[in-house]
């Protein structure tokens, strides 16, 4: 399926903070699949979290804090890691939150 890799812009607000925007670094192709739920309570509310394995070609740029984007669906990662240490693929583990 084909994700978009995505990345916090630093762009300064002016105020001593950051703008909070996303800048796209790649659309790829990746195989996404399910690996359980979990709800939590956050701010009195509960919301849901869903786990994911995003397995695409290696690429040295994707790190932790990054996401991957499908249409209105957003997966933020987790963990990279090198499964086999080939640098041929990628694992990350993903959340998706409602």
């Amino acid at each position: 399926m084909r994700l978009n890799l995505e990345e916090p812009a630093v762009d300064d607000d002016g105020q001593g903070g950051s703008s909070g925007e996303w800048r796209h670094v790649a659309g790829l192709w990746a195989k996404l699949e399910p690996v359980g739920a979990s709800h939590l309570e956050q701010a009195s509310q509960i919301q849901q979290a869903a786990r994911y394995r995003v397995t695409l070609r290696h690429r040295s740029d994707v790190v932790i804090g990054m996401r991957f984007t499908r249409f209105e669906r957003v997966f933020h990662i987790q963990t990279v890691t090198d499964p086999d240490e080939t640098e041929r693929y990628l694992v990350c583990a993903c959340e998706e939150r409602s």
